[in-house]
Parts: C-alpha cells; structure tokens; sequence
C-alpha cells in the first residue's frame, strides 16, 4: 500500500536539494557562529548570508529578520515585543487565529491587563472590515491588529493592503501570521504596512524547528529569554546554522518554482473538487477554500453531508494522511476553534476534513483518495 499525503498545510516534504546542502553544512560547517576562531567566522558568514538572502526575497533589509525555532516562537515574540516593550495597551484579533496568537494574547490579557478586542467574522470566516475599523476607531489606546494572512485551516487569505490601510489610518500597529503563506505568494513588505510577520520553514519544504520574525527598521526587539545575546540580542541561543542555510534554499527553491508551482497545484485541488462534487452534490466547503481567487491554493477543507467519527482514522488506515477539521470529531476533545466559530452548530457537527497539497502530489494519489472516500460514504 502506497502512502498518500495531503496534510501539507502541518508540514511538508524537505526538498531534496535542502538535504543536501544541510547534510554537507553538518559535515563541513560546524562552528559555533559566536565564537571567533575561522570555525566560528565560517559559520556566521553562512548565517549572515542566508539572512540576507531571505531578506532581498521580501525587499527588506537584513536585520528586520531575527532567526526563530518556527512560526510559533516568532509569533510569541512579535506580540510580547509588542506590549512589553513598544507599550502597546490593546491588541484586535479574530477568534479564528492559530493557537500562537490566540493563546498569546490570553495570557497577555490576564498577565499584562491589555485590552483585548475581537474582530467579528461572517459564516465564511472573512474578516468585516468595518467592525474593524469600528474597533480601530473606538480607542485611543496604542493598539496592535494581529490577523493572519492565510487560515491554516479553511485556506482563506486576508485583504492585507486594505487591513494595512485601516492600521496606518488609525495608528495601529500590524502583526500578520503569515506561515501559511510564505513559500507559496510573493510578499513585498516595502509596498504595503505591515510591521511584524513571523514564518516557517516546514511550510515550504525546509526543515522543521526554524523560522523568522520580521521587525520593521526602527522597532527594538526585547528577548523572551536571555543568554548569550545572539541575533543581535533579540534570541539568546546558538543558531541553528544548518537549518537556517536549509531555509534560505528552501525559500530561494520556494520563490523560483512558485508560478508553476502555483498553476500545477491549482489543477490538482480543481480537479479533486470535481471529483468530490461528482460522489455528492451535498458535499461542501468550510470557509471560502473553494474559491480559487479568495483562498489558498493548497488548502482545501470539505464538509461531508454526514457525521463519520471514523472518517479520519479509515482513511489512515487506507494510508491516506489528511487533518480533521471538524467541531466535534473523533481524536480530538476540542475539535477546530475555527469551524466552531463560524458554523452553526448542525453544520460544525458533521464530519470537516482538510486536505492540503504541495508539489510532491500526484493526479493519481488524488484519484485513489475519491475512491476510498467513496467507499467510505
């Protein structure tokens, strides 16, 4: 039985060419970058380098990018900087964000007594723009929005430039989480306003336990944990050399393969949509992952027209990986925050599962999945 994997928006395959280069950076670059001696030196050049390669994809300069064990971390310390040291009283978010905003905007609520404000969301998931600017506008509290640009669960993608505007209108700082999207669209952080964004590497195809926080220039940056002072004292800890020289090629791979990445990729979900549309008209999809000009190319999350418990584990078991995305499901005592919120309450308690895709998936792995779905409904 051959293993199929559409679970790509958790993580994803490691290029290749990213193994390679890691392989031989472990091998032949294994200096502390903090120490002096030529070891040291090669392995900061190396470190230096990448960040300012990961940098020019973003039209930013090198030192707007501090190094991070992943999305989650860089999030944590984006939104921390934000109250604790640029004096931020009040954060907006939307109560469909990853866990990494959400539950680091509770803890600073109760901690630090910032106010915290959700923006309302409709049955789709997107954002309202004019309860946004109702929120921007009722307060002159020093106030950081905090939206993500692409759900991780549903695929949609957030009108950047039209929340950047509504910031830059009323002063608001900007946070996008952005690890779904890195890797996968072109972002230039010169041409809109946004002022922090935090990635990860696993999201497109580098190693896992790396990632990047983006600063704007003139923003100081207070660490979470102190030590020895590395990433110019914003993250104590030895860098993770080789797995950040995998991430500058991961990216770099990324960025070069990303139109035809892109048009490939599109094909693949189009067509497992017709395909799901021809077992049942009632088949649906969660959010607005359908549309093809408001949502992710990768990520598709489909609602059955009944409850199956056992959807996710027989398709496992079938060799199948995908990932529930359903209220109420089995594996799962608290089930998706996000299709909780936006569904009603019969809709949320049928069987969601969220099938995401990369460049590795194939036309038949597509057609063998209807198959065993329809063997399975």
């Amino acid at each position: 039985m051959k293993a199929i994997y559409l679970d790509n928006a958790a993580t994803t395959k490691i290029d290749a060419e990213v193994l390679n280069l890691m392989y031989i950076s472990m091998q032949e670059n294994f200096g502390n970058p903090s120490s002096t001696h030529q070891f040291g030196r090669k392995a900061k050049s190396a470190v230096e380098t990448a960040r300012k390669n990961i940098a020019k994809h973003f039209n930013v300069t090198a030192p707007e990018i501090i190094f991070t064990a992943g999305g989650t971390e860089a999030d944590n310390l984006i939104l921390n900087n934000a109250v604790l040291n640029l004096g931020v009283q009040r954060i907006i978010t939307s109560k469909i964000e990853h866990h990494a905003v959400l539950h680091t905007c509770k803890f600073l609520e109760k901690s630090k007594n910032i106010t915290l404000d959700y923006v309302n969301v409709d049955e789709f998931g997107s954002i309202d723009l004019l309860h946004l600017e109702v929120l921007l506008a009722d307060s002159e509290a020093k106030t950081l929005v905090s939206l993500m640009y692409i759900n991780n669960e549903i695929g949609n993608i957030l009108p950047l430039d039209e929340i950047a505007v509504l910031c830059k209108k009323y002063n608001a700082l900007f946070h996008s989480d952005t690890v779904q999207a890195i890797g996968h669209y072109n972002l230039d952080l010169q041409e809109n306003s946004i002022d922090f964004i935090a990635a990860s590497a696993h999201k497109f195809h580098g190693p896992k336990g790396v990632g990047f926080a983006f600063f704007k220039k003139g923003f100081g940056v207070l660490p979470m944990f102190y030590g020895g002072d590395q990433e110019r004292g914003a993250r104590s800890s030895t860098e993770n050399v080789h797995s950040i020289l995998g991430m500058d090629k991961a990216l770099t791979i990324a960025i070069d393969n990303l139109y035809a990445d892109k048009e490939y990729i599109e094909k693949l979900k189009l067509y497992f949509i017709t395909e799901l549309q021809k077992i049942s008209k009632s088949i649906q999809f969660n959010g607005l992952s359908s549309d093809f000009k408001k949502s992710s190319y990768t990520i598709l999350n489909v609602r059955f027209p009944v409850k199956n418990d056992m959807l996710l584990f027989s398709l496992d078991m079938a060799g199948i990986a995908v990932s529930g995305g359903s209220a109420c499901q089995s594996g799962s005592n608290k089930g998706s925050h996000v299709l909780a919120e936006i569904l009603k309450d019969e809709e949320a308690d049928k069987t969601s599962v969220r099938f995401s895709f990369s460049k590795y998936t194939t036309k038949e792995e597509i057609d063998t999945t209807i198959i065993k779905i329809k063997e399975l409904l």
